[in-house]
């Protein structure tokens, strides 16, 4: 396509704030016009069912619930008197707790302030605060942040030996909305022994954010923790960045979580727009569609071309997959949906897998995010004329040419800088072009009964473990085979040498005797 006509697109397909700084370029996704004509329908609807769940609407037929997250940011859209004040008085909360710890009247036991939080979550209670985390940190954080956001005991160790003896000085904040979550509890635990090994009490340093009455609640208030706030039913964890979850360890940090709030507020505002092309998230929902085919055809590969946005891929992984990755339709039917996202950060990619995007299989389209500004300080030339940030402006320009010269297309998102307000602007826009193309693809967004049946499928094996060592008591160099049997569980051989290799590997309760093959092992009870 000729420059001039590349030109006039862009022009067309531009929506751009100037008080968010903020843009975003879709005309290199092929809207033409009769894909617009063909969609009008469609998101017209799909506005329609965003006005209805902002008003309150069972948005979560499945679990029967309210979507409430954007209520958080503008409290006075809240479909009742009471839940607008929980709203306010949980935002009050948060910054009335922060100030308390940031001046020392909330302060270790053994003296001191606090000078470290440690955020104990997983899934959307780790990948929203993490990203925001990385992104708007600095090595004047108030607190400085560290996760536990798995149930890797090597992992757990690794953030405890980070920490050392600081450990006396930090503040742990528990995230789990139902205080059930295994990888939460286990992270709890972990961290509750080693302070205990510490000559530390844990409650002094503990925090919860859960749901009122859930397991974790009852802990925090049993053993009278420093504070509880809120998770409400109506906020799921992938859209919980701008709740408690993820507002008060950026305001423990010392991030501006009112200028992110007001980022989100802004960006709202601009995706409630009823014209379609003057509406950002519907516009990127109709780009997401034309190259997916409404299907799944196609991945996302989000490119941000700055380190402070690295961990927005896999923030976005969640965002998008959890939500749009459905067996069914709302009506029933099977239709497998779904849009994989991946990324890392440009110009890395450069020297990565960009070589397959331009040459490779044509099975994705790109999401660049751009950022104007180069550093705080001041520019310095790396060749006479051109600056780092010069290179990484060209690689970015001359990537996304040489894809669209290639067929392969890409959308550009650019903001002014990484700030609180722009922080909060991208996590609200992307939030509600995920509302926008459940719709257009007729499916919940808000619910996971994928995620919930691999729960299932852990505990299930958590239980078969206690079977196969209670059934090796007594017992000398059992195989796997035969330790099926014992248990009962003569088909699922293969889970029960995994069992045994496991514990084995770990001296826990079974050694194993090798023979010719790992297969071939006898497994004596300890």
């Amino acid at each position: 396509m000729a420059s001039r006509q590349l030109w006039d697109r862009y022009r067309s397909q531009l929506i751009s704030d100037a008080s968010l700084g903020f843009l975003l370029d879709v005309s290199r996704m092929d809207l033409d016009d009769t894909f617009l004509a063909g969609m009008k329908a469609s998101a017209a609807r799909a506005l329609k069912d965003m006005d209805a769940l902002e008003k309150g609407a069972v948005a979560n037929p499945d679990e029967g619930r309210m979507v409430g997250h954007y209520w958080i940011r503008t409290p006075s859209f809240s479909p009742s008197p009471e839940i607008r004040t929980a709203i306010e008085q949980a935002l009050h909360h948060i910054r009335a707790f922060t100030a308390d710890v940031h001046q020392g009247r909330v302060a270790p036991p053994s003296g001191g302030r606090f000078e470290n939080v440690l955020i104990v979550g997983i899934g959307g209670s780790a990948l929203g605060p993490q990203f925001v985390a990385d992104a708007l940190g600095s090595s004047a954080d108030r607190l400085h942040p560290f996760f536990l956001d798995n149930t890797d005991p090597d992992g757990m160790d690794r953030v405890f030996e980070m920490l050392g003896s600081s450990l006396a000085n930090t503040l742990t904040v528990v995230i789990s909305k139902s205080g059930g979550t295994k990888e939460t509890r286990n992270g709890m635990l972990e961290a509750a022994r080693r302070y205990t090994q510490a000559g530390l009490d844990f409650p002094r340093h503990a925090v919860a954010v859960t749901g009122d009455g859930s397991e974790l609640d009852k802990v925090a208030l049993a053993q009278k923790w420093l504070d509880r706030f809120p998770m409400w039913d109506w906020v799921g964890g992938r859209t919980s960045e701008l709740a408690a979850v993820g507002l008060l360890p950026a305001a423990l940090q010392g991030i501006d979580i009112d200028s992110m709030l007001s980022g989100a507020r802004h960006m709202d505002a601009l995706t409630r727009v009823q014209d379609v092309a003057a509406n950002p998230a519907m516009m990127l929902a109709l780009a997401w569609h034309k190259a997916t085919g409404g299907k799944a055809q196609k991945d996302m590969v989000v490119l941000p071309y700055k380190d402070r946005l690295l961990l927005l891929s896999r923030y976005l992984q969640q965002l998008v997959m959890e939500s749009l990755g459905k067996e069914k339709d709302l009506d029933g039917n099977t239709v497998h949906q779904g849009l994989a996202v991946y990324g890392n950060k440009g110009s890395t990619d450069q020297h990565a897998y960009v070589q397959q995007l331009r040459d490779g299989v044509p099975n994705f389209f790109a999401a660049f995010i751009e950022v104007l500004k180069d550093r705080s300080g001041s520019a310095f030339e790396v060749e006479p004329g051109v600056t780092s940030g010069d290179f990484l402006f060209g690689f970015l320009q001359g990537t996304r040419r040489a894809l669209y010269e290639g067929g392969r297309m890409s959308l550009t998102i650019t903001i002014d800088a990484v700030t609180p307000q722009t922080v909060g602007a991208l996590i609200a826009l992307f939030e509600r072009a995920v509302g926008f193309y459940a719709s257009l693809v007729h499916i919940n967004a808000y619910h996971q009964p994928g995620v919930e049946a691999g729960k299932k499928a852990a505990q299930a094996v958590i239980t078969l473990q206690h079977k196969v060592v209670e059934s090796l008591k007594g017992k000398r160099g059992v195989t796997a085979e035969e330790a099926a049997q014992l248990c009962g569980q003569p088909d699922d051989v293969e889970t029960v040498f995994k069992i045994l290799e496991h514990l084995a590997a770990n001296s826990r309760l079974v050694r194993r005797e090798p023979g010719r093959t790992p297969v071939d092992a006898r497994y004596f009870a300890l």
